[in-house]
Order: structure tokens, then C-alpha cells, then sequence
């Protein structure tokens, strides 16, 4: 029996971060629209589990592009904890949600990051239901095909096919964003991030990254984002 491969826990160079950031992308798509098959085949309880798997796998772009702030051992320890802990990387599943419910600006999305929200242990609560039977309540055995329906198998799958929807990244980008959000990013000032995400933003359209025009980060910031575009994707 070989040894398991160790996993890695160092430093990430802004190349290293891109490809994992772009291999994460594929490899969320391919569950989401897995799920989507099983749905159609009225396979809730699978549909539903591979659809947060895939919210996981889609949850570790945004992990990544923390690790790519990390200044010290310690903050490069956490994010990498981070990016393999469940509840870590699906803090996102709640995005559509809110935006149906009239969320539009940064700050409207501000309960997805609080630690005070228990929204990531729910959903993980759910892919064990959705795989396992288990003995619940009082003595109660839950079956997935009794607990996991049609109506939530769909709204989980939605919440897959908008999540594993991403761009692909390039090195160049990861060092704008290094070079304009490392420096206020442990400062936790609210105002300091938005005026750094916008710099940021202006950079990648000087750099032929984003295209020309209006800052449409600052306008998500400002104004918000219209409502259809979460069903763009």
C-alpha cells in the first residue's frame, strides 16, 4: 500500500494560484451539470449532493484568491485550512437567494461572510443527507428520497450552475490583485477594500484583462448589479 500524497501547504505564487483557481472552475462545472442530468432524471437526493459538491469545489476560487494575500506562515496555515474545510469553501450557496430577494450592492452580500451565520453547516447538514441514511430526532431513520424533494434537489442545482460559472483566470491578474488588495486586506476597513477593488478592476482594464468602459466594480459597489445578471451567469 503506497503513502497517501502529502498535502501541500506552502506558498503559491500568483501563476500557482490561477491554475488552481482555473482547475477549480472545470472541476466545479463538470458536478453541476452532472446534477443537472440526475434532476432531469428526477434522481433528487444525487442531484442534490452533486450539485453542493459542486458549490464546494466553485467555493475554493474565492479561498484561493485569499491565499494569494497571505503574508505570513500563519495566514498561508489558514488558508490553506480553509480551503479544505466543507464549511469554508460553500459560504456562497446563499448568493442567488439573496439576490432574489432584492440584494444587488457589495455590502447587501455581506451575510454570506459573517461569522455569526450557521447558512455553511446547513448545507453540509444537507450532503449528508442527501448521501446517507442516519438516525435522527427521535430515533427517526431519514431516507434521502424522503427528505431531499424535487423543489429543493432544483434550487440547489440553480445555485451550482451559477456558481461554477467562471472566467479564466490569468497570473498577470492574480498579481494586480496582490499588488492592490494586499495591502488594505487586513485592515478590515470596509472603505479601504471597496476603493482597493475598484483600483483593482482599473488595473485589469488598463491591462486588457477587463474590458474598456465604465468600472462596473465600482458600479456593483455604488448602484449594484442589475437582476438579471446572477442568471447569466
Amino acid at each position: 500500500m503506497k503513502k497517501k500524497l502529502d498535502a501541500y501547504r506552502k506558498r503559491l505564487d500568483p501563476a500557482q494560484i490561477a491554475a488552481g483557481m482555473n482547475a477549480a472552475a472545470k472541476n466545479a462545472y463538470r458536478p453541476a451539470e452532472d446534477a443537472v442530468t440526475l434532476l432531469n432524471a428526477c434522481r433528487f437526493p444525487s442531484a442534490a449532493a452533486l450539485a453542493i459538491l459542486a458549490i464546494e469545489e466553485a467555493g475554493k476560487v474565492s479561498v484561493l484568491r485569499g491565499l494569494s494575500l497571505a503574508m505570513t506562515d500563519d495566514e498561508v496555515a489558514e488558508g490553506w485550512k480553509t480551503y479544505r474545510t466543507h464549511t469554508r469553501k460553500n459560504v456562497a450557496w446563499l448568493l442567488p437567494t439573496l439576490a432574489a430577494t432584492g440584494a444587488r450592492k457589495l455590502d447587501d452580500f455581506k451575510p454570506l461572510f459573517s461569522g455569526d451565520s450557521d447558512h455553511p453547516c446547513v448545507l453540509d447538514q444537507l450532503k449528508q443527507i442527501a448521501f446517507y441514511t442516519d438516525c435522527l430526532g427521535d430515533a427517526n431513520w431519514s431516507m434521502p428520497d424522503e427528505v431531499i424533494d424535487e423543489s429543493v434537489a432544483r434550487m440547489l442545482v440553480d445555485t451550482a450552475k451559477v456558481l461554477a460559472h467562471s472566467h479564466e483566470c490569468t497570473e498577470q491578474e492574480r498579481i494586480l490583485w496582490t499588488e492592490h488588495l494586499g495591502p488594505v486586506f487586513k485592515l478590515k476597513d470596509p472603505d479601504f477594500l471597496k476603493q482597493a477593488l475598484t483600483s483593482w478592476y482599473s488595473a485589469m482594464q488598463t491591462a486588457g484583462l477587463k474590458l474598456e468602459g465604465p468600472n462596473e466594480m465600482e458600479r456593483f459597489i455604488q448602484d449594484g448589479i442589475g437582476p438579471d445578471t446572477l442568471s447569466r451567469g
